[in-house]
C-alpha cells in the first residue's frame, strides 16, 4: 500500500557524486562525464524502477541528482557577478522529473540588460543540449517576470513553481515578492483562468477520462488535473504540500489519499513510458498499453486479458481523480470565487435546499439516517433544471456514505420507486446519470453496470470503455430531443417526441452493452439482466418485453444496413419480420443512431445515415402493408416502371425511347434503383447513346437523393476485370467507395453505382471536382486492355499494418443465386482496389457490394458469382479465393 503521506530523501548512494567532481577535474572536456553521469544514472533508476522502488523516491531523485549536476556545470562557467540566478521552473520546479521531461529552466536576471550575461549564457545552454539534456528554457529579467505573468495565466503558472539551483537565493525571493497574489494575478483571477484553462483542456477529450487511448497527462482525471489542485491551493493559501490542503480544511486524510495514490500510480505508468519509448510519451497507446501490463505484472486470464487488466486499473484511478478533481474544485469555487457574495439559498423540501444555484443536504446526517436521499437528490436535479450541481461537502457526504448501497438497499421499494422516477422525470435524464456514475451510485444501484466501469473493448473501433459509451449514448439520446438535431439527425429528432415511453430508451440504452466482457453474446446477456431489472422494478410485462427485445436485438438495425443487400424485398420482409410493429422499429431507429455516434465520432456519415433511413422507410413501408402481404418480386418490379415511367413522360421522354432501353435491362434493376434514379440514369443513357466511351454520371446529394455521399453512375459495355478497374481508378482520386450496386443488362451492357466520399467522409460537391471525376473515370475504363495495368499501378506496395485479423466467410445465397463473402480487414489506402485485383487474377465477377469502415477495419459483404455468373460453390475454389485474401491482405 502507498503511503499518502511521504517524505522525500535523496539516496545519495544512487550515484557518486564526488568521485563524478573528481573525474571532472582530470579531464579535458566536461562533455563527455556529464554525457557519461546522465547515462549512468538513468540506467540506474531504470533498474530500480524494474525492481519495483517507490516511484516517488526515482522522479523526485532524478531531479534531486539532476539539481547537483546543473549546479556543478554553472560552477564550470564563468559569470560577471551575482545579477543572475539558475532556477528551475514548471514540473523540474516542483522535483518531479521523469526519464525524458523536459528540464524547465529559467535564467533570472536582476536588471533588463543582459548584455554582460549574453556570452557565458549561450555557452552554458550550448553546454547543456551537448551534454544531452532535454531542457525548455527563458531568460528572463525581474521585470520581464511580472510584465510576462501579468499578461499570461500559463507563465505566472509556470514560475510559481521554481527552486534555486544556483546563483543568489536573493534574486529568487525577488521573484517571488512580485509574484505574489498582492501583485499580480490575486487567487480569484488565478483560479477562474485556470478553471475556463481545465474545461477547455476537458473539452478536447470529450469530458471523458474513459478514453481507450488516454493522454495520462491532458485527460480528464490525468496528471493536470492533479497539479490543478496543486496550483490553486498554492496561490489561495500559499501552501508547497498537498497535506497542507489538509490542514486547512479542504481535503480530508481519505481524499489525500485518493490524491497520492492516483499520482503515483499515473507516474509509474508514465515513467514507464518513457523508458520503453526513449521519448517523452504521454499517451497510452495500444501497444504501449500491452507492453506495460506485463511489465507491471498482470496476466492473461480467461475471464479477462493481461490489458484489460491493467487498464481498469487505470481507469478506476483517473475516475477517483476526476471525481476529486471536481469536488475540490467545486469546494474553491464557493470559496474562492463565491466566499464574499450572500448567496441566496431556496429551501426545496425538508432534506435538501439550493445555495447559489448547488443543491446541499440540510443536515450533515441526512444519508446515514435516510439513505434513500442519496437517490432523492439526483431526481431533485431532473426536476430542478435551474440546479447546476452539487455543493463540494454533500458531494463528499455522498462519496462517504454510498458504501450503504447493498442488496438490501437496492431491494427496497422506497428506492426502486425513486429509481424509477429519476428516468422518468422530464429532464435532462441522461445527465443525471452520468452525475451519479461520477459519485459512483449508479455502479453500486446496478451492480451490472459497475462491473461495466472502466472496462475497455480491446479494438480499433470502440475508443470507449463500456460505461463511458454507454453515457455518450444517453447523452445523444437526449440530444435528439433539442431543436437543432433536425438538421444533423432528422429522423431521429422527429421519431422520439413520439415515443410513447423515454424511461424504456434510457433503460434499453443503459443496458444495451451491459453484458461485455462477461462471456457469450453480450446482446443476450444484456436482454436477460434488463429483463430482472424491469421485473424488480415493477415494470409492465409489456414494456419489459420491449426493453429485452430493444437490447437483445440492438446491432440488428446497423448490420442489415451495412451488410445486406436492403434493396432486395426479402431482405426487408425478413428482417420486419423480426421487428413485426412499427413501435418497436421506432425506438430500433433511435437506439441504433445514437449506438453509432456513441461509438466513434468518424463512425457517422451521410451515407451511413441513408443506409438506416432507406431501411427504416421501406421496413415501416411493408409493416402497413401487412406482413401477411408481403409484395412479390413482379409486383416490386412493376411498381417502380410503372412510377418512373410516369416522371419520364413528365419531362418529354415517351414510351419509344423507353421501352427498348429497358427491355434490355432485366428485373434486377427494378429491384435495386428507386423510380427517381431510373429516370436519372434513363435520362444520361439515352443522351449518351452516340457516344463510344463508357457514360460517366456523378451527382452530389440532394433532397431528391440525399444519399449522403456523391453517387457515381458507370453505363459501359460489360467487360471482364470492370470493377477492379473501377476502384483502382477511384483509389487514384482519392476516393472512398462506400456502396457499389452492380447490374449487369440482357446485352451485355453494365449499370454499376457507387457511392463515394473523399478523404475526410465527406461528399464531394464542388462542380469542378466533379467534371474532373468523370474525365478521370472515362479515361480510365475506356479501353478493358488496360485495364490489369491500372489495376497494378493504383495498388499501394505498401500498406499500413493495423493489427486486425483478415478474416474471409463465405457462404451461399440461393435465394438470388449468387454467393456472399463477408471480409474484416484492417483499413488502409487502396483496400478496394486491391480486393477488385485478386476477384480479377480469381476470375469472379462482382454482383453488388456492401462497404462498411469501422474505426480503422472494415467489414465488407459482396455478391459474387463465377464469370459464367453462376454461385461459388466449389470448395476448393473458394478456399483458394479466402487464401489469397488472407495472404494479400493480411500483411
Amino acid at each position: 500500500m502507498l503511503l499518502h503521506h511521504h517524505r522525500f530523501e535523496p539516496d545519495t548512494s544512487l550515484y557518486d557524486l564526488d568521485a563524478f567532481r573528481e573525474e571532472l577535474s582530470g579531464s579535458r572536456s566536461p562533455i563527455a562525464p556529464f554525457k557519461t553521469a546522465l547515462r549512468e544514472l538513468q540506467a540506474r533508476l531504470d533498474e530500480r524502477f524494474r525492481a519495483g522502488a517507490d516511484i516517488r523516491d526515482l522522479v523526485r531523485g532524478r531531479a534531486w541528482y539532476l539539481d547537483q549536476l546543473l549546479a556543478i556545470a554553472w560552477a564550470h562557467h564563468a559569470w560577471p557577478d551575482d545579477g543572475i540566478a539558475l532556477v528551475a521552473v514548471g514540473g523540474y520546479g516542483r522535483g518531479e522529473l521523469h526519464p525524458h521531461s523536459d528540464v524547465d529552466l529559467l535564467l533570472l536576471l536582476e536588471d533588463d540588460d543582459d548584455t554582460p550575461y549574453r556570452e557565458p549564457l549561450t555557452a552554458f545552454i550550448t553546454f547543456l543540449w551537448d551534454i544531452g539534456l532535454e531542457i525548455g528554457h527563458s531568460v528572463r529579467s525581474l521585470n520581464d517576470c511580472e510584465r510576462e505573468a501579468l499578461a499570461d495565466v500559463t507563465v505566472i503558472t509556470n514560475l510559481l513553481e521554481s527552486r534555486l539551483i544556483a546563483g543568489p537565493p536573493a534574486l529568487r525571493e525577488k521573484m517571488r515578492e512580485r509574484l505574489s497574489a498582492e501583485h499580480v494575478w490575486p487567487a480569484d483571477r488565478f483560479f477562474e483562468a485556470k478553471w475556463q484553462e481545465q474545461i477547455s483542456r476537458h473539452y478536447r477529450y470529450n469530458n471523458s477520462e474513459y478514453h481507450l487511448e488516454p493522454n495520462l497527462k491532458s485527460s480528464p482525471g490525468g496528471l493536470r488535473d492533479i497539479q490543478m489542485i496543486g496550483w490553486v491551493a498554492k496561490r489561495h493559501f500559499g501552501t508547497e504540500q498537498y497535506a497542507d490542503i489538509v490542514a486547512n480544511g479542504f481535503m480530508n486524510d481519505a481524499e489525500l489519499r485518493i490524491l497520492s495514490q492516483g499520482q503515483a500510480f499515473l507516474w509509474q505508468v508514465r515513467y514507464a513510458l518513457h523508458m520503453l519509448t526513449g521519448r517523452a510519451e504521454d499517451r497510452l497507446l495500444f501497444d504501449h498499453q500491452r507492453t506495460i501490463a506485463e511489465l507491471f505484472g498482470f496476466r492473461d486470464t480467461p475471464e479477462r486479458l493481461a490489458v484489460e487488466q491493467f487498464m481498469k486499473r487505470y481507469y478506476r484511478h483517473v475516475t477517483a481523480l476526476a471525481g476529486l478533481n471536481d469536488m475540490l474544485l467545486q469546494h474553491f469555487d464557493e470559496v474562492i470565487l463565491r466566499g464574499k457574495e450572500a448567496l441566496e439559498t431556496v429551501q426545496l423540501n425538508e432534506r435538501f435546499e439550493m445555495t447559489g444555484g448547488y443543491i446541499q443536504v440540510r443536515s450533515r446526517s441526512l444519508f446515514r439516517e435516510q439513505p434513500a436521499a442519496m437517490l432523492e437528490l439526483f431526481l431533485l436535479m431532473a426536476r430542478h433544471p435551474d440546479i447546476e450541481g452539487v455543493r463540494a461537502d454533500t458531494i463528499r457526504l455522498i462519496r462517504d456514505h454510498r458504501h450503504q448501497i447493498d442488496d438490501h438497499y437496492r431491494d427496497d421499494p422506497l428506492h426502486q420507486r425513486l429509481f424509477m422516477e429519476i428516468l422518468r422525470a422530464p429532464g435532462n435524464v441522461p445527465r443525471q446519470l452520468r452525475r451519479m456514475n461520477r459519485y459512483g451510485i449508479l455502479g453500486k444501484y446496478l451492480p451490472e453496470f459497475g462491473r461495466a466501469v472502466g472496462l475497455m473493448q480491446h479494438d480499433l473501433f470502440h475508443i470507449y470503455t463500456v460505461d463511458a459509451h454507454t453515457l455518450r449514448l444517453l447523452k445523444f439520446l437526449h440530444g435528439f430531443r433539442k431543436p437543432d438535431a433536425k438538421d444533423e439527425f432528422p429522423v431521429a429528432a422527429a421519431l422520439i417526441h413520439q415515443l410513447p415511453k423515454l424511461d424504456l430508451l434510457w433503460i434499453a440504452g443503459l443496458f444495451h452493452d451491459i453484458g461485455k466482457g462477461r462471456g457469450g453474446d453480450h446482446s443476450e446477456i444484456g436482454a436477460r439482466d434488463v429483463e430482472q431489472f424491469c421485473q424488480r422494478h415493477h415494470v409492465s410485462t409489456h414494456d419489459t418485453r420491449l426493453a429485452s427485445w430493444l437490447v437483445e436485438h440492438h446491432l440488428l438495425m446497423s448490420m442489415t444496413a451495412q451488410k445486406r443487400d436492403i434493396s432486395d424485398p426479402d431482405v426487408i420482409r425478413d428482417f420486419a419480420l423480426v421487428v413485426r410493429n412499427e413501435a418497436r422499429l421506432d425506438y430500433l431507429y433511435v437506439l441504433t443512431v445514437a449506438d453509432i455516434n456513441a461509438t466513434n465520432p468518424t463512425l457517422w456519415n451521410g451515407w451511413r445515415a441513408s443506409l438506416l433511413r432507406q431501411l427504416y422507410a421501406e421496413t415501416k413501408r411493408a409493416l402497413r402493408r401487412g406482413l401477411k402481404n408481403p409484395p412479390d418480386r413482379d409486383d416490386w418490379v412493376r411498381e417502380t416502371r410503372s412510377e418512373a415511367r410516369s416522371l419520364l413522360r413528365s419531362i418529354g421522354i415517351g414510351s419509344a425511347q423507353i421501352d427498348p432501353l429497358w427491355e434490355s435491362l432485366g428485373e434486377d434493376y427494378f429491384l435495386q434503383y428507386a423510380p427517381s434514379e431510373i429516370v436519372w440514369q434513363t435520362q444520361g443513357i439515352l443522351a449518351h447513346d452516340a457516344s463510344p466511351l463508357p457514360m460517366v454520371l456523378i451527382s452530389a446529394p440532394t433532397l431528391d437523393m440525399p444519399e449522403g455521399g456523391t453517387k457515381v453512375f458507370i453505363h459501359t459495355r460489360s467487360v471482364d476485370d470492370l470493377f477492379a478497374a473501377t476502384a483502382a481508378a477511384m483509389e487514384q482520386l482519392g476516393l472512398s467507395i462506400h456502396d457499389a450496386r452492380i447490374v449487369t443488362s440482357h446485352n451485355n451492357w453494365t449499370l454499376n453505382t457507387f457511392i463515394v466520399l473523399d478523404s475526410q467522409g465527406q461528399p464531394i460537391r464542388d462542380p469542378e471536382r466533379i467534371e474532373e471525376m468523370r474525365r478521370h473515370l472515362v479515361e480510365e475504363l475506356d479501353d478493358p486492355d488496360d485495364y490489369p495495368e491500372i489495376v497494378t499501378r493504383h495498388t499501394p506496395r505498401q500498406l499500413k499494418h493495423f493489427k486486425v485479423p483478415t478474416e474471409v466467410l463465405i457462404e451461399q445465397d440461393p435465394a438470388n443465386d449468387r454467393t456472399l463473402l463477408e471480409l474484416t480487414a484492417p483499413d488502409r489506402p487502396g483496400l478496394l482496389a486491391r480486393v477488385g485485383r485478386i476477384f480479377m487474377e480469381q476470375d469472379i465477377a462482382l454482383s453488388t457490394a456492401k462497404i462498411a469502415t469501422l474505426g480503422e477495419r472494415v467489414e465488407d459483404v459482396f455478391f459474387i458469382t463465377t464469370k459464367a455468373g453462376e454461385p461459388l460453390t466449389d470448395p476448393m475454389r473458394q478456399q483458394q479465393l479466402r487464401e489469397r485474401l488472407i495472404e494479400v491482405l493480411g500483411v
